[in-house]
């Protein structure tokens, strides 16, 4: 799942008010080498964090349903969990990466939610919009300079994004085969003794029906 969330944030990355710009999208480690490196523009997504986010968690069942909207199978609800990278830009001059960053803000800020219909492979499959939050309240364990710290970089200007993706929670069960005939309903004599063999067997519309006359005959 983690490396659709990164397609999809390349997409959006590169696209937006970045559009034919030709600005590169990479997710490797911004550490000292990658930055001596690089003779381009890059923007720099780099996944610095991963955890469940339990207020999210769920209990029960989920159906799985075939083509014919029929239920073919059962499983667990999805984990979702909170992935963080620190966006940056990398250019010649602050300016430029100030621009480059400000691009990359109106491009993320009207993306709150990513449609189900928007994303990948097992992602989209599981028909769940995917909240997405940029520049928020950093609320992870580790400050930004202890992440530059373990980067071996400078601080540097950056965003925090934040997808929350869900997780397929496996295994998953086998359903009964649906229901395709309506009940049948054996009626008892008047004397309470079962029908004989020979008896017409009633439907649950027709039991209703036999109720209302029995009622009409016998009022109390």
């Amino acid at each position: 799942m983690i490396h659709e969330v990164d397609e999809v944030l390349k997409g959006l990355l590169g696209g937006g008010a970045l559009t034919g710009s030709g600005i590169e999208v990479s997710f490797e480690a911004p550490t000292r080498d990658w930055a001596a490196r690089r003779n381009a523009p890059v923007v720099n997504a780099y996944l610095y964090d991963i955890r469940e986010d339990v207020a999210r968690r769920q209990r029960g069942q989920m159906p799985v349903r075939d083509e014919r909207d029929f239920v073919v199978r059962r499983r667990q609800p999805p984990r979702w969990f909170r992935l963080s990278y620190l966006v940056t830009a990398w250019t010649k001059t602050p300016q430029d990466e100030h621009r480059l960053l400000s691009a990359v803000l109106a491009t993320l800020i009207p993306r709150e939610l990513l449609p189900a219909e928007e994303l990948p492979g097992a992602l989209g499959a599981l028909g769940l919009a995917v909240p997405l939050t940029v520049a928020g309240l950093h609320t992870e364990s580790r400050s930004l300079a202890e992440i530059w710290s373990a980067l071996g970089g400078e601080l540097k200007p950056s965003l925090d994004l934040v997808v929350t993706a869900p997780f397929p929670a496996y295994p998953e069960y086998d359903a009964g085969p649906p229901v395709t005939e309506g009940a049948a309903v054996r009626l008892r004599g008047m004397d309470g003794e079962p029908p004989e063999s020979g008896e017409r067997v009633h439907r649950p519309h027709q039991v209703a029906a036999a109720r209302a006359a029995r009622e009409t005959r016998n009022p109390r």
